[in-house]
């Protein structure tokens, strides 16, 4: 059987099929000189191979993410040639099909991981939901979110924002409705998911988005921490190789050390810098957009037990004699709530208050053996994925995949009815599972 081909205005792209789905991987939506905006890939008259995965932007690994989610950067390039995106279509899905669209957009504190990791593979999601799934790699840290020297700030924004042109021009011929596109965000994917509502050029890209996990709590009042940091970077000479950048990136890091609770995410979105609003007007920014894009963003029920188990700052006082671990679960509970669950519910309440659609919800779902609970990251194997991917990830302790799969599949049924419409039903209760609510 040949290999399916898609008659795309970028041009004809070759992908492959794999079981219930087909495939195109690794294609270039943009091009883009170090620090520097993004642009749009031209039309080009030769066949695009989309068969293997593209390169992820260069990152330092971080050895303690490994301690939740195995090794999920193995075997991966880097390179500063990294805006790609994956295409993941039902089998059978013909040109024109008009399937709801969904853009997954990876999270990792903006410094870390790849859109299209074996661990958000959306096969499970496209096969049973008949959707399509697209995967966005952007630029990260240094390279993509913090404006320094003669660097502009929000370059990983510009980067979604021309991977969302490009779905508009290219979604159709794999069976994708360009007027029915929903962004997937989870955690600082989250994060820019939600601002790209508020991002100028935005408009008319998407029409729904789902928050997953964002620290919107981390947003506010960032300006004198990333003017510390970008001081400490200074001008960088154009010739240094990206390891020199990454060692640079290092230096960022250590300047916003003082900064609380933000120095845990130093680098993100910058206000008042192309293409987002001021921070003094980005509240009504967000009203003004609500009519426009359906909302349904949540949290786990325990996000911040997930740096609990992972960060030795943590372990200490676990191990305190009788109140440790009470005083763990509080420290866990009040900072939760301050990061992700208190903003999700404000942004919903202020988005329905302003006349959008808004729902919010709560992941619950704690697998046995498992150390972390319902934590940060719990809900990514709930929507992707299969059992290979996740063998490997404490995360999940002691669950079957079975479980898993199963407790995830009324999740992807609801993600892809919101993704196809904008509603849900209200309220929505999986046991053990989901608590999905209405604003």
């Amino acid at each position: 059987m040949p290999p399916p081909t898609f008659l795309t205005p970028a041009g004809s792209i070759i992908g492959w099929r794999d079981g219930e789905v087909v495939r195109a991987s690794g294609i270039r939506y943009a091009r883009a000189a170090r620090f520097r905006p993004p642009e749009d890939e031209p039309a080009t008259a030769q066949p695009l191979q989309a068969t293997a995965p593209g390169p992820a932007c260069p990152q330092v690994v971080d050895s303690l993410l490994a301690q939740a989610l195995g090794p999920a950067m193995v075997g991966r390039t880097y390179a500063e040639d990294c805006l790609r995106l994956t295409v993941t279509a039902p089998a059978e899905a013909q040109p024109g099909e008009n399937l709801p669209v969904m853009v997954w957009i990876h999270g990792g504190s903006y410094v870390s991981g790849a859109g299209d990791l074996a661990f958000y593979d959306p096969a499970s999601l496209v096969a049973e939901q008949r959707v399509v799934a697209v995967a966005v790699t952007y630029r990260l840290g240094l390279f993509g979110f913090l404006q320094h020297g003669d660097a502009p700030a929000n370059l990983g924004l510009l980067d979604l924002l021309s991977a969302l042109r490009w779905v508009q021009r290219n979604i159709a011929a794999f069976g994708g409705d360009p007027g029915c596109v929903t962004l997937l965000g989870h955690s600082s994917g989250g994060d820019a998911a939600a601002h790209l509502l508020v991002a100028e050029g935005a408009q008319g890209l998407f029409r729904r988005i789902i928050v997953h996990s964002a620290p919107l709590g981390l947003a506010p009042n960032r300006s004198r921490m990333t003017r510390a940091m970008a001081a400490a970077v200074g001008t960088i000479p154009a010739e240094i190789s990206h390891e020199e950048v990454l060692a640079l990136e290092a230096r960022a890091w250590r300047a916003a050390r003082w900064a609380g609770l933000k120095a845990g995410m130093p680098f993100g979105t910058q206000y008042g810098a192309y293409p987002l609003p001021s921070e003094a007007s980005v509240d009504q920014a967000w009203r003004a957009a609500a009519t426009t894009v359906d909302v349904l963003i949540g949290a786990t029920a325990e996000e911040l037990r997930f740096f609990a188990v992972i960060d030795p700052k943590f372990g200490w006082l676990e191990k305190l004699p009788l109140l440790g671990p009470a005083i763990t679960h509080q420290l866990v509970a009040a900072l939760s709530r301050r990061i992700y669950v208190s903003p999700a519910a404000a942004f919903a309440r202020r988005h329905a208050q302003a006349g959008g659609r808004a729902y919010l919800f709560t992941v619950s779902y704690r697998p046995r053996g498992s150390a972390f609970g319902a934590a940060h990251t719990i809900d990514l194997p709930l929507l992707f994925g299969n059992q290979e991917t996740w063998s490997a990830v404490p995360l999940l302790g002691d669950a079957p995949w079975a479980e898993v799969h199963q407790a995830g599949r009324e999740v992807r049924r609801l993600w892809a009815q919101f993704a196809r419409s904008g509603l849900l039903p209200a309220p929505v209760q999986v046991p053990g599972v989901l608590q999905v609510l209405p604003c």
